[in-house]
């Protein structure tokens, strides 16, 4: 359990704070300077402190954003006084608060974080739900939503035509299951993940072949 401890502790003979650190049991208690964690503490106890505070700095995207939004909505000409008195950075509140627009309030998924709603923001509605939906369903993490959205994009760009050779691949069982968990791993899908890899291998092998041709000249 995590508690916030107050700017006084107990006050001592004559009404003036003591200043050292009480005894807290078993909480973690949070200061404006660090954490006060007890002498013993169980792991699980631990574990859980540490996805209490994530939360914490998850959320604080939101309410941040969420805070500047309703700043520029109601106060045109001084909402940026306000970021000054709370000592905040403009660019990051801006940040979080275009993150805060592109998603209403209803849109936001509390299973994922803030970040793997940014990582959607600059799409149109409907491709964000899209891929928040696939995000929650294979419980992602932002780097395996990041990694799914390159390779959706290098298949995107990739020249299509009417008609294309087609042609079967044998390979041993050992490396299609090695090429699987890798796919897996990235929370991509198998068959975007293999035409994404190979065509970054051929890019780099055409490359390299021609710059082994390439005339090299040789000074007088």
């Amino acid at each position: 359990m995590m508690a916030r401890q107050t700017g006084r502790t107990a006050g001592s003979p004559g009404g003036q704070a003591n200043n050292r650190p009480q005894p807290h049991g078993g909480q973690v208690l949070t200061t404006r300077v660090g954490l006060r964690m007890p002498a013993r503490m169980a792991y699980d106890e631990w574990e859980r402190a540490g996805q209490q505070l994530a939360g914490v700095l998850d959320s604080s995207s939101w309410w941040l954003g969420d805070w500047l939004v309703y700043g520029k909505d109601h106060y045109t000409d001084r909402y940026q006084r306000g970021i000054r008195a709370a000592g905040l950075s403009y660019q990051t509140l801006r940040n979080y608060a275009w993150v805060a627009r592109r998603f209403g309030f209803a849109r936001r998924r509390p299973a994922l974080s803030f970040q793997h709603h940014a990582e959607l923001a600059s799409m149109p509605a409907e491709e964000q739900d899209l891929w928040l939906d696939r995000a929650e369903e294979g419980r992602w993490s932002t780097k395996q939503l990041r990694a799914a959205l390159r390779v959706a994009r290098q298949d995107e760009r990739r020249p299509r035509t009417l008609t294309e050779p087609s042609g079967r691949l044998e390979v041993p069982g050992h490396r299609l299951r090695r090429w699987h968990e890798a796919a897996e791993q990235l929370g991509v899908d198998f068959e975007q993940w293999v035409t994404a890899t190979l065509d970054s291998a051929a890019a780099s092998a055409l490359e390299d072949a021609r710059d082994s041709v390439r005339p090299v000249a040789v000074s007088a």
